[in-house]
């Protein structure tokens, strides 16, 4: 009525100086006149309005970020103060999006990625039982989404998903999370994890990164003795102390689903081939994923820096991987980071004690007595009289030397500016599979590497190394060798 009003009093204004008014009209003409004419005035506004809110409705979901297709879902459901998500929503079709990261999006997305090039003097790559393997290849090892969300200040969500070798089909790549938890942040001395957590065995299986890695492989300590990278599923706590002025201690703790350390025939999956590899739960044979005996693990690691720079630390894991007898697996493990200006020494070492795995447990199908000492050609390949092990130990200890040559920089400044360096590395690694056996095992493995990497920023590294191997296992022909391995990797952050 207010905008009739006022376009009434503006044609009536308008009328003495039309031709109109100078002709003899009647009260009536006049008022039909004036009518006509605000309604005709009306239309117009009307008009001009509603196009307006329809381009606004166009743009408006455009402006909205998170959305997507879905502008209609995400301007109905939302507000200052979400609803709480209940079976009382409406609309059929929709409730699929009702989901509250659809109106306000929180998850981060990132990942890394690694290529990698290996020629070996030795015919040592697996070929899936095509001959006895070959000496060089292409591999795209890893490609790992990494998720990351903040649902509150004090809950936190964080997963990764482990895509290996991932060109072969599903049946010869491996397809995992390699963690996925959710964190409850109480303060900085305590706080709660629970979900498949990454085992606090030495640092590497916690920082195993490849582009953090200033070498291809990994140390043979954290591929045979600790299982890197081994996650599990459970729950526990972690924090940070400031016991001085200027030390740090870090802890970790977790209780965890127990290793798989027996097939479901009773042969042992601790090797002298493999160590302790395949006792991790996404090895395992059972079809369930779960514990084989109802027996949960417990791990734990310290770390304390007197001053930065530094660190050493220890830790430890320890659960029964049988499914009819008390035969626990124990890992203990040190490891230490020295740093100094362009200076870096780091390595670890460990010990593994599988109790009982060379003799035969109750329950099996293998012909053995329980107790029985377990010999032949299927328990070890390379000496059938040698039983499978029980203890095992391991090593590595690594220098880089860190720098950026002055030419290069004054030669391209973008290229070789600030942020990027040239890293030298050099690696011993050392492991023995089976102390039991004081003879020559397969194994006992022995390398050093050499290696240059070049990173234009420190999210992304270009590698090349050679490996020499003076004890050294073929696991196509199963046979002790000597060998030698260029290796030429590429590994980003995005």
């Amino acid at each position: 009525m207010k905008i009739r009003s006022i376009l009434g009093a503006l044609v009536i204004a308008a009328l003495p100086f039309t031709s109109v008014w100078a002709e003899n009209m009647t009260p009536e003409d006049i008022k039909k006149l004036v009518d006509e004419a605000v309604t005709k005035r009306l239309q117009e506004y009307e008009r001009r309005e509603g196009a307006t809110e329809r381009r606004e409705s166009t743009v408006a979901p455009q402006s909205e970020p998170g959305i997507g297709a879905l502008p209609e879902v995400g301007r109905e459901r939302r507000a200052e103060t979400q609803p709480a998500l209940s079976f009382s929503s409406s609309g059929s079709g929709r409730l699929v999006y009702a989901k509250p990261f659809v109106t306000a999006p929180k998850a981060i997305l990132g990942g890394y990625f690694d290529i990698q090039y290996r020629s070996h003097r030795k015919g040592v790559i697996e070929t899936g039982g095509f001959g006895n393997g070959t000496t060089n290849g292409f591999d795209q090892t890893r490609f790992i989404p990494f998720i990351y969300a903040d649902i509150t200040e004090h809950v936190k969500f964080a997963a990764e998903l482990e895509i290996e070798h991932g060109i072969r089909e599903v049946s010869d790549n491996e397809i995992s999370l390699e963690f996925a938890h959710i964190d409850y942040l109480v303060n900085e001395p305590f706080n709660i994890r629970a979900g498949i957590l990454l085992i606090p065995i030495g640092k590497f299986n916690l920082l195993h990164d490849s582009p953090l890695n200033d070498l291809t492989d990994r140390p043979l300590v954290s591929q045979f003795v600790i299982p890197s990278t081994m996650a599990e599923t459970g729950a526990g706590f972690y924090g940070t102390l400031y016991p001085g002025r200027t030390s740090k201690l870090d802890y970790e703790f977790y209780v965890t689903t127990g290793p798989c350390g027996y097939n479901t025939d009773g042969s042992p999956r601790v090797s002298e081939g493999n160590g302790t590899k395949d006792t991790r739960q996404r090895k395992c044979a059972s079809e369930d994923g779960l514990d084989i005996n109802n027996g949960k693990a417990v791990s734990g690691r310290v770390a304390f820096s007197p001053m930065l720079g530094v660190e050493v630390a220890g830790s430890s894991y320890y659960g029964n991987q049988s499914p009819t007898s008390y035969n626990p697996l124990s890992i203990t493990a040190v490891d230490w980071t020295l740093q100094r200006g362009p200076f870096e020494i780091i390595g670890e070492a460990a010990w593994a004690y599988a109790r009982g795995n060379s003799r035969a447990i109750i329950g099996n199908t293998l012909g053995n007595a329980p107790g029985s000492l377990l010999t032949g050609p299927q328990f070890n390949s390379f000496n059938p009289l040698v039983p499978p092990p029980q203890r095992m130990q391991g090593f590595y200890l690594q220098g880089n030397y860190h720098f950026m040559p002055a030419f290069l920089n004054k030669l391209s400044p973008k290229r070789f500016g600030e942020g990027s360096t040239f890293t030298a590395v050099v690696r011993y690694d050392r492991v023995n599979l089976n102390m039991d056996n004081r003879a020559e095992s397969q194994g006992q493995l022995e390398q050093i590497s050499f290696g240059l990497n070049y990173r234009p920023v420190e999210d992304a590294v270009f590698k090349v190394s050679y490996q020499y191997m003076p004890k050294a296992f073929n696991p196509n022909s199963g046979e002790r060798i000597h060998d030698g391995a260029l290796v030429i990797s590429a590994a980003t952050y995005f």
